[in-house]
């Protein structure tokens, strides 16, 4: 039986101030939709948090509760497509975005949105993966498809010690490519090297800020997490038939560049999207982490905290400050 109320990590709006409390809810507050899930584990992301200090882009209603990312247990769902007892996960869509998130130890969601938890993943792995992982599994499936084979050359990671960057550079090295890491911080290169990183070049040195229309081929292939001119110059440093995944904007949404690595090299530029990826498409992925594609260091990649440590947290990855992967432990 569903309790009638829960725990939650909310976000509410007092005038221009956004304000961060763990505070009991009643489930009558939740959503309309098809399954409801106890919570046991989320995970933290940058769109979180700016959910969670009032950015209208992202969140348009408060209060809120924040959480892209879920994985817990089925207590009831009407479509039935689950029973009471499943282990399901859930990701992207609207979660945590305009409809309450993984935050709390309840939520309900449609049931187009919810995916079996596969059987080779734990709840707390499931979400240390989260968006991030999925993410980072669309851009390295995106090279596989193009192609790009550990033969072909080393693949870049940029904004490698975040979440996403993290993740895609221990699956690349799990799958046999040499991953060359891009990071500015000076302090983490055991890390990058741990997770698999071959080489690890800085920020500045894979930013050309001159007008050259192509620099010299590099890369077989680019996960770029940060966008902006460091998304440009890998660009101009791929190889001849090189493949370049972009899924990241926080450095700027302008790509200064020329046709010539597309029309010269035949690079190709492929934008990552996983919030809205078909839930077929999810699956397989998911499998994929279960199976061929399971990695075995993801303790390494997180950092364990409940809702209320969640504040420190948030301003932390707002300041660049996070490692890896944030694992959000939900359920008391």
């Amino acid at each position: 039986m569903a309790p009638e109320d829960f725990w939650a990590f909310s976000v509410k709006q007092v005038d221009t101030q956004y304000i961060q409390q763990v505070v009991k809810k009643s489930i009558s507050n939740l959503p309309v939709g098809d399954i409801l899930i106890q919570v046991q584990f989320s995970s933290l992301n940058y769109k979180d948090a700016l959910s969670a200090t009032g950015h209208y882009g992202v969140t348009k209603n408060y209060p809120h509760i924040p959480g892209i990312d879920a994985a817990g247990i089925v207590l009831e769902d009407t479509s039935g497509q689950f029973h009471p007892g499943d282990r399901v996960l859930v990701t992207g869509f609207d979660l945590g975005v305009n409809t309450w998130g993984g935050f709390a130890e309840l939520i309900r969601v449609p049931a187009a949105w919810v995916l079996p938890l596969p059987a080779g993943l734990t709840p707390a792995e499931s979400m240390i993966l989260g968006t991030a992982g999925l993410t980072a599994a669309l851009c390295v499936e995106a090279l596989l498809q193009h192609a790009i084979q550990p033969a072909s050359g080393a693949i870049l990671v940029t904004g490698a010690t975040g979440g996403v960057g993290s993740l895609a550079v221990a699956l690349l090295a799990k799958l046999g490519f040499e991953v060359v890491a891009v990071t500015g911080k000076r302090d983490r290169h055991a890390y990058l090297t741990e997770l698999g990183a071959a080489r690890i070049l800085s920020r500045e040195q894979v930013n050309d800020t001159s007008d050259k229309p192509l620099l010299k081929g590099q890369w077989a292939g680019v996960v770029d997490t940060v966008g902006g001119n460091l998304l440009a110059t890998a660009i101009r440093s791929t190889q001849y038939g090189g493949c370049v995944t972009a899924c990241g904007l926080v450095g700027g949404v302008d790509l200064p560049l020329t046709v010539h690595p597309f029309i010269l090299r035949g690079v190709r530029l492929i934008g990552i999207d996983s919030v809205n990826l078909p839930l077929a498409q999810r699956q397989q992925l998911w499998h994929r982490f279960a199976t061929d594609w399971k990695l075995t260091n993801l303790e390494a990649i997180a950092t364990t905290v409940t809702l209320t440590d969640l504040p420190v947290w948030i301003d932390r990855i707002l300041k660049g400050q996070v490692v890896g992967r944030v694992l959000v432990h939900v359920a008391k």
